[in-house]
């Protein structure tokens, strides 16, 4: 009966830090998916995060690189000109220690 606690707790907890991760959100508002951006030009990235279980902020990337910390609720990041062709924008939910929760936007946008 002792072993059948302990699971039971163990499983509450695990679905109550689950629960609690998928509070956190992240969404880029802007551009869009599929968007088509000036070579020539910077662009502006718009983005919403919903804080929730181990997210302190969040980390942006571009073509799997990284290129700025997003502090704020709600902001923007200008990104610096992209070469010619497709590019995978990425936005992810970290802890304090940086290391990524699992919550993260990507769209790709195309630059001529």
């Amino acid at each position: 009966m002792r072993n059948l606690s302990m699971l039971v707790l163990i499983f509450t907890s695990l679905v109550a830090s689950s629960a609690m991760a998928a509070e956190a959100k992240i969404d880029i508002t802007s551009p869009a998916d599929g968007s088509r951006l000036d070579v020539k030009a910077q662009s502006k990235l718009a983005y919403e995060v919903t804080m929730g279980g181990e997210a302190d902020h969040a980390h942006l990337y571009v073509d799997g690189k990284q290129a700025a910390l997003l502090r704020q609720k709600k902001g923007s990041h200008t990104l610096d000109p992209l070469m010619p062709g497709m590019h995978e924008i990425c936005a992810k939910m970290v802890n304090k220690n940086h290391t990524p929760i699992g919550v993260e936007r990507c769209i790709k946008v195309t630059t001529e």
